[in-house]
């Protein structure tokens, strides 16, 4: 049976920083369509996206987007979009539906997310200072406080709250959720359980370190699971190693729900001409 959290009168939610605004679109290549164009109709298509995407996979201050080539009958492309806001997210899914090429895009899915980082140790070691002092929750002096630690580790962990998409080979994309059922419910779990079992969760992805590159994304309100997962690798076998070896933790074994997997290999914009014909 899941831990039930004593009644400490502190707050049960962890800390967190977040980043950028992170947009994934799935596609499907309307082929049919695009065979009854003419070659020059179809060239000067290619030739507008490929200026246009091209500006956009550029990096720059936490600006990129970056596109694949699906695996498997889910779509046929992806394109992710890490941009500073909602607003930019906005600007730039309206970009791709200017061009001529979104004709031939049928959407078959998306998601929406921001980069988030957990900060569980800096949470326990602040709301347990504070309730030494007798700071009382939410209270001004509280959130002062809280908002000091949240500016220092904004600052110090910026390269990864606004990151560069990784120039591997391989993308893995998939959402998740926690449970929270009769039997296991993740959100009943103390602090200190959740803080435990997220540490050793994280020891397994330290060891991937030099294969893999991960980026997390929070989508709780944002979309229909609570998490989004974004693996990068020159070697697609990584993510199979990774996920299977995670899945035998406690957080994962007990806990974890995994949505739709989706696997692609990097397409820089100037070869989507080659992706395409």
């Amino acid at each position: 049976m899941p831990e039930t959290p004593p009644e400490t009168g502190l707050p049960p939610v962890p800390l967190t920083v977040e980043g950028a605004s992170v947009l994934h679109q799935m596609a499907r290549f309307r082929r049919a369509a695009w065979r009854a164009l003419s070659a020059e109709e179809r060239s000067r298509i290619l030739q507008e996206a490929a200026a246009a995407l091209g500006a956009m996979e550029q990096p720059s201050d936490g600006r990129q987007s970056a596109f694949y080539s699906l695996l498997g009958h889910k779509g046929d492309l992806l394109l992710a979009h890490f941009r500073r806001s909602f607003e930019e997210l906005n600007q730039a899914q309206l970009e791709v539906a200017r061009l001529r090429l979104s004709d031939f895009l049928e959407p078959t899915a998306s998601y929406l997310s921001v980069v988030e980082l957990g900060l569980y140790e800096s949470t326990a070691k602040i709301y347990g200072a504070l309730a030494a002092r007798g700071v009382a929750p939410h209270s001004e002096e509280w959130d002062r406080e809280i908002e000091s630690v949240l500016a220092r580790q904004r600052q110090a962990m910026a390269p990864r709250l606004w990151p560069e998409i990784p120039a591997a080979k391989y993308l893995c994309f998939y959402p998740m959720d926690r449970r929270r059922g009769e039997s296991a419910n993740w959100y009943r779990e103390s602090m200190a359980s959740r803080q435990r079992l997220m540490h050793e969760h994280g020891m397994i992805g330290r060891r991937y370190a030099g294969e893999v590159r991960q980026i997390i994304t929070g989508s709780i309100g944002f979309d229909d699971w609570e998490w989004g997962v974004d693996l990068f690798a020159d070697d697609p076998l990584v993510f199979k190693k990774l996920i299977y070896e995670m899945r035998f933790d406690e957080v994962s074994a007990i806990y974890a729900l995994f949505g739709t997997f989706y696997v692609g290999l990097r397409v820089p914009a100037a070869e989507l001409s080659a992706l395409l014909s």
